[in-house]
């Protein structure tokens, strides 16, 4: 029951609420809108610098950036974790470009996290735990319910091969780029297959969320109406006079 001069909002307007909030969530845990742009900072400070003045110099400028980055976004009270990984990732990148002596090892760590990432979330999908699902879970404290949903399963199939195939497709045409020797063209395809790749996996991952939290609410609530139904019964069982002698 509502209370006087308040208005209870539809179901469809919560719905899109929760949805939007699914988005922002998974957002904040990639660094938001932000941290996409803030990890494309040092790749072109790289580049540029290395063309201009040589390798030493950009390995130090790329450092440079990351660091004031990540003391920007502690200053400004961003989430700490993006920003930290994030320097770190540029750290271990300028060191093999350092042991390497060479601009295009810059890259090589990228390449192969690529590899591993997405072996992983292909190995998520084959022993029947996709990872897109194990992870919301463990991030939002939903439990593991939807495994018992085929529905629900499909949907986090579906995001884990999503980020699957991101993963293949930046492995490939990275690996082939460095192998050609093709530098400027590597920051091209780091770029170019890191904001819109990530974006179309993001989208059906939300998609996998919103569907497989709708199937998890439906399985609770004929859960519940299941066991409503049983205890009524059996209060109707013994509460029933005792037949006359």
């Amino acid at each position: 029951m509502t209370e006087p001069g308040k208005t209870t909002a539809p179901a469809s307007d919560s719905a899109d609420e929760a949805a939007e909030e699914k988005e922002q969530t998974l957002l904040e845990q990639m660094g938001g809108v932000s941290g996409l742009i803030y990890s494309s900072v040092p790749v072109l400070v790289f580049v540029l610098l290395n063309s201009l003045f040589g390798l030493t110099v950009a390995i130090w400028g790329s450092l440079g950036s990351a660091a004031l980055i990540t003391v920007a976004r502690v200053v400004r009270k961003e989430p700490l974790q993006p920003a930290i990984s994030g320097f770190f990732g540029v750290g271990i990148a300028a060191f093999i470009a350092y042991r390497t002596g060479s601009a295009k090892g810059f890259f090589l760590f990228g390449i192969w996290a690529s590899l591993v990432y997405g072996s992983v979330f292909l190995a998520s999908m084959l022993v029947r735990y996709p990872l897109v699902g194990v992870i919301w879970s463990f991030l939002n404290g939903h439990g593991m319910a939807w495994r018992s949903d085929r529905k629900a399963v499909f949907a986090y199939n579906m995001a884990t091969l999503t980020w699957v195939l991101v993963f293949a497709a930046r492995f490939i045409v990275q690996r082939w780029l460095y192998n050609e020797d093709q530098t400027g063209w590597l920051a091209f395809a780091r770029l170019a297959m890191g904001y819109p790749l990530t974006a179309i996996a993001l989208v059906v991952t939300v998609w996998a969320v919103t569907r497989a939290g709708h199937r998890v609410k439906k399985i609770e609530a004929d859960t519940e109406t299941e066991e409503r139904e049983i205890e009524e019964r059996l209060r109707a069982r013994y509460a029933s006079p005792p037949p006359a002698d």
